[in-house]
């Protein structure tokens, strides 16, 4: 590394941190107090991300119409997740946690897991620091974070029931990864925004979260959660 390159890198990892710790005061604030403190937060970041959303479309489809749909298409997806955040902290505060620390123990788990076994590509083409490997880490981190809060206070989760719920999480969570990886190289872009210093953009950080709330606001809406 060079001399001129070593400043830089501390200066991404400062700003990376104070960002990070900035979000988590955040967003775990008001969490905690619920109400319109959360509603707000939650239309805030859903507004943020269908703005990238939008940027993105307009570089991934060349006619209007294209774009339109495109946008169509992001309301739906974006806004069914920001309802079903909402609903879920209304219903119960350890609901909203076991479902954002499964997809943030899913992110943790597939790192680890990829860096130390490696293996074979899920998809190079769309994202190629992804592997089966790094997968079955994720599903095992959503295992334990389901099975950890499902289980606080009193055991309401059965480590069956924890095990399929992690497993599932963290397929969903890893295929909103690479849906958004997919609009990314569509796009031709390596991040969706620059809003948050050193992390990209807010889809950057919420996709996997997005595509759970999503199936689970589908789930819902027939009657199957």
């Amino acid at each position: 590394m060079t001399e001129a390159a070593a400043p830089k890198k501390n200066a991404d990892l400062k700003a990376r941190t104070l960002s990070a710790i900035v979000m988590v005061a955040v967003s775990g604030a008001t969490l905690w107090l619920g109400g319109i403190a959360w509603t707000v937060f939650v239309l805030l970041v859903a507004t943020g991300v269908l703005w990238e959303w939008s940027k993105l479309s307009r570089l991934i489809a060349a006619s209007w119409w294209g774009r339109f749909v495109w946008l169509v298409a992001g309301v739906g997806y974006v806004g069914l997740a920001a309802e079903m955040l909402i609903t879920l902290r209304a219903l119960a505060l350890g609901l909203v946690l076991m479902v954002v620390v499964s997809v943030i123990a899913t992110d943790i788990g597939a790192y680890f897991a990829g860096r130390t076994f490696g293996g074979p590509k899920i998809a190079p083409k769309i994202s190629p620091s992804k592997t089966w490997s790094g997968l079955g880490g994720g599903m095992l981190g959503a295992f334990a974070a389901v099975a950890g809060i499902g289980g606080w206070p009193a055991p309401s989760v059965a480590l069956p029931e924890a095990f399929l719920m992690g497993a599932l999480i963290a397929i969903i969570a890893q295929t909103g990864d690479f849906f958004e990886s997919w609009m990314k190289r569509r796009a031709g872009v390596k991040d969706s925004g620059h809003l948050i210093p050193g992390h990209g953009g807010l889809f950057d950080r919420v996709d996997g979260l997005l595509a759970v709330l999503f199936v689970a606001g589908i789930l819902g809406a027939i009657g199957r959660f």
